[in-house]
């Protein structure tokens, strides 16, 4: 009955089989509220980073109390959420709709590849909908970046930005392989945060960079899955959305160099710098954040 009942709120719900991405009824669904939030994003956090700046010697911090752990928790409940409805849609609209792509692909390859003339309707986009809306909440991370530890990453703020303009892009043109990258994505930050709040709540941490490995192991997937998706759209008549696709690559792979650069400096030491391990993400005093220091000669 437990199951039953699962199945139906993540998966046979009429709002979550009826749902369809639309400017109209959507929230947020406007590229005009799409780039004005992501301004605005950018706007608030240099304005209070500078603001504390003023206010407040380098070294002092802002103390935040437990609304850091209480992020973290959040985040990984709502990560294991839509990777379970992800799922378990998933698996309906493959039983539902296989009838019309069977005889040109199998279920992994729908996974992957779209059929072309796909509509941002039904279980799966209900969830790239969900983990779209997450994306915002998400953003809070770099606020309390900035208060707790009195830094500002530019990466942070590009990642992020990025993040949300391609799932709002996954439904605006309902691009292939957005169901593994949800599902890939949203099992790694429910370990991520899970971790996290462990920490945050004076549990013992890993003793390698936990945080790291989990985020390189997922752009390692997605790498894969990327090539997957080339593949089918050469060999399968095509892929719907593969133009978001290819932003999407591209985004990939530049975050994929950056950290194979990070693992050879720290794990092959052919760098000409030292890269010094310390504590710095909101959650909790054992994430890790990486300063690379010039060496004295």
């Amino acid at each position: 009955m437990l199951i039953h009942d699962l199945v139906y709120w993540l998966s046979e719900h009429p709002s979550i089989v009826g749902f369809r991405w639309s400017h109209t009824h959507s929230w947020g669904s406007t590229w005009s509220f799409l780039f004005s939030s992501i301004a605005f994003y950018l706007a608030f956090a240099i304005v209070v980073h500078l603001f504390l700046s003023l206010l407040l010697s380098p070294d002092r911090t802002v103390p935040l109390g437990p609304i850091p752990a209480i992020h973290c928790l959040s985040m990984a409940l709502i990560s294991t959420l839509i990777s379970a409805g992800i799922l378990l849609s998933s698996v309906a609209e493959i039983r539902d709709t296989r009838w019309f792509w069977r005889r040109s692909k199998t279920p992994f390859q729908w996974l992957l590849c779209f059929p072309l003339g796909t509509r941002p309707s039904g279980r799966v986009f209900f969830w790239s909908y969900i983990y779209y809306l997450s994306r915002f909440f998400h953003m809070f991370r770099t606020i309390f970046t900035i208060f707790g530890h009195r830094r500002l990453s530019f990466f942070q703020l590009f990642n992020h930005s990025i993040s949300t303009f391609m799932s709002f892009l996954w439904l605006e043109f309902s691009q292939s392989f957005q169901v593994l990258a949800i599902l890939s994505t949203s099992l790694v930050y429910a370990v991520v945060y899970g971790y996290r709040f462990w920490t945050a709540i004076g549990l013992r941490r890993a003793c390698f960079p936990f945080v790291v490995n989990c985020q390189f192991v997922l752009l390692g997937c997605n790498l894969a899955c990327h090539v997957g998706v080339l593949m089918l759209h050469f060999m399968k008549g095509g892929c719907n959305g593969i133009g978001a696709w290819v932003f999407n690559s591209v985004l990939n792979g530049a975050i994929l160099l950056l950290f194979l650069n990070f693992y050879l400096k720290i794990h092959l030491g052919k760098s000409q710098e030292s890269v010094k391990i310390i504590k710095h993400h909101p959650c909790s005093s054992g994430n890790l954040e990486i300063q690379l220091k010039e060496k004295n000669h």
